[in-house]
């Protein structure tokens, strides 16, 4: 089956099993992202296991989060869920006094129809400390969708705009001025609605942003999430928001129906290509003029250039694993790489269209047929096209990188890609620096290779 895009760009889906991370993992860097939060993950002990095993590394960071492990006697309804839910929140206010407590709702809590829901709401007004309720379950596609799934119910507790439209633009009247990076020279905020930015970024990261949305004279009101769970931003009738990851498509649904946001749909800020895009479809909402994108994307590619002469005329293979496939192979092939097929778990082609026709406006640049996109994708199919095709580059999940490195196929893991700063322009760079790196030991394996056995001839 495939979905047609346009006259050119199609989604091919197969029916494959999905082979990624838990979304429960998204605990890991949403606590670190949301200061004054604590995550309680309810689940089995097998949950806690994954926890354990996956974010063990953080052990000496403090970690705001914790499991509430169900029993026989819970998951059997002859146990009060209540009371223990409500220990455990009163211990956590005790030692932590965090602004919010967020549920993370797991894959039994589903199954045995456990009404998390329904018991927040008075828990929270008994101990009086907010409850969020987050279904990040291995139902989803992918684990980043567990983000999503935080963030669509965080979405719900954002203050409404103290201003409508009408009332704003009678009443905001005066420009804002601050210093730009330039010295001497003043920046001054367009008087615009306000925009909301939606996506866990590392602070250092979301400031750039920031910045290079300020050089185009455009403010930005506040981020989903924000640093602190008590500057959560407004969210109403004429806020404009707009994504930095492809994998929030439930945000962008929930602040659009629920909260009658305008989302801007625009391409992700991946690459000095896409952050370009990103700021270009911004401006034009806002009645703003983009200054010197060019020149800025320009002085990126330039200082990329030791980096592209090692991925030039290289193929890459995307297997599937973290919704982030579009954008980075996009990106890829700008830098002139071939990607032989994207494989995806799910693709949520409203959410995604910018994206989709920013990929399909770079291959007709580069002069390169559209990569085959293929949705939920069977991977004892691509293991297959894999081996017929021998790409220099996998990027794969981890359940499958050490089988097609045996095979000798060079991988990367694509979690890695999650964990990496890799938006804006400033941060180019580490994205080349983690696809060169399996292409760089290759090659320093060959040349290993080439010098002993020139030793060995010498030898003779």
């Amino acid at each position: 089956m495939s979905v047609k895009i346009d006259e050119t760009l199609t989604v091919e889906c197969e029916t494959g099993n999905y082979h990624t991370f838990c979304p429960i993992s998204c605990v890991s860097w949403l606590y670190q992202k949301i200061e004054d939060s604590f995550f309680l993950v309810v689940g089995t002990k097998t949950c806690g296991y994954f926890l354990q095993n996956a974010l063990g590394v953080m052990i000496f960071a403090e970690p705001r989060y914790a499991m509430a492990e169900l029993e026989e006697g819970d998951i059997s309804a002859q146990l009060n869920d209540y009371e223990g839910l409500k220990r455990l929140c009163i211990r956590i206010r005790k030692d932590r006094d965090p602004s919010v407590i967020i549920w993370i709702g797991t894959c039994t809590t589903e199954i045995i129809k456990m009404d998390l829901e329904g018991m927040a709401p008075k828990l929270e007004w008994e101990i009086g400390i907010p409850i969020l309720v987050a279904r990040a379950n291995g139902l989803d596609y992918a684990f980043t969708q567990g983000e999503d799934t935080v963030l669509a119910a965080m979405a719900h507790r954002c203050p409404e705009p103290e201003f409508s439209v009408r009332e704003r633009k009678e009443t905001i009247q005066k420009l804002f001025a601050f210093p730009s990076i330039k010295k001497g020279e003043l920046v001054e905020y367009a008087n615009h609605p306000s925009l909301v930015l939606f996506g866990s970024l590392p602070s250092n990261v979301a400031s750039q942003l920031n910045l290079e949305l300020k050089r185009q004279s455009i403010k930005v009101s506040g981020w989903l999430p924000a640093q602190r769970y008590t500057d959560l931003p407004s969210l109403g009738d004429g806020v404009y928001v707009c994504g930095v990851n492809p994998f929030l498509s439930r945000t962008a649904t929930t602040l659009i129906r629920r909260e009658k946001c305008e989302l801007i749909g625009a391409p992700f800020p991946i690459g000095p290509d896409g952050t370009r895009a990103w700021i270009e479809k911004i401006c034009p909402v806002f009645d703003v003029e983009p200054q010197g994108l060019e020149e800025r994307e320009e002085r990126v590619w330039e200082s990329l250039k030791d980096y592209l002469d090692l991925v030039r005329g290289k193929s890459v293979f995307f297997m599937g694993d973290n919704l982030l496939e579009v954008s980075l192979a996009r990106f890829l092939i700008r830098c002139g790489m071939i990607v032989h097929e994207i494989g995806i778990p799910y693709m949520d082609k409203r959410y995604q269209a910018a994206e989709l026709s920013l990929l399909r406006d770079t291959c007709r640049r580069m002069c390169v047929p559209i990569p085959r996109i293929v949705e939920k994708p069977d991977n004892s199919n691509q293991i297959r096209r894999v081996r017929e095709l021998q790409p220099d580059l996998a990027i794969t999940g981890m359940a499958h990188a050490n089988p097609l490195e045996a095979r000798g196929i060079s991988t990367k893991w694509s979690v890695e890609f999650t964990f990496a700063q890799i938006h804006g322009f400033v941060n180019a760079r580490d994205v080349l620096e983690l696809i060169t790196r399996p292409l760089r030991r290759q090659k320093n394996l060959e040349d290993l290779g080439r010098t002993t056995l020139v030793k060995k001839s010498n030898k003779f």
